[in-house]
């Protein structure tokens, strides 16, 4: 089995960007095996996941929504931006789910290989930025008193400044 996913992972060409929107659990090491090139020294991965907790509050799932045609284009522009600050970087993979997410399960799951670390860690660190800034997804909390709220995040470039 390793010899047919060596070969697998032989045979991916460099510069093949990869994004998904899905109701599908994340597979953090299938990402990572194929993120990960031969010509590669270093694969950074982010994984978001779904906390249990929020200013105080207990929760208890995330629910994702999203306008998929705009948000899967935006991904495509996030990977055009990636290259063009770090044209070294090999693969970029960035997975986002939709739909009911429970505490731990991962929402997110950026993964990025270069030749060197600083260009993976420092395009991952941009590429998890700047889709909470641009890309067309939005969550609730839902909270185990029964409440539940909309969030947006403070990157977020259509939000309203605060006063």
């Amino acid at each position: 089995m390793a010899a047919i996913e060596d070969e697998v992972r032989i045979t991916h060409e460099p510069h093949e960007d990869e994004v998904r929107i899905t109701h599908e659990p994340l597979e953090v090491d299938d990402v990572f095996v194929r993120a990960t090139l031969p010509s590669t020294g270093a694969t950074s991965l982010f994984v978001g996941t779904t906390r249990d907790n929020f200013d105080g509050k207990k929760v208890i799932k995330l629910e994702y929504e999203a306008y998929e045609p705009m948000a899967v284009k935006e991904l495509k522009v996030l990977c055009t931006e990636v290259r063009a600050k770090w044209p070294d970087v090999a693969r970029i993979i960035v997975h986002h789910r939709l739909g009911e997410v429970k505490v731990t399960e991962a929402s997110v799951l950026i993964a990025i290989s270069a030749p060197h670390r600083k260009d993976s860690l420092e395009a991952v660190d941009f590429c998890i930025d700047r889709l909470k800034e641009k890309v067309p997804i939005w969550k609730k909390e839902k909270y185990a008193d029964g409440g539940e709220a909309w969030k947006e995040n403070k990157e977020c470039c259509w939000r309203k400044p605060e006063n």
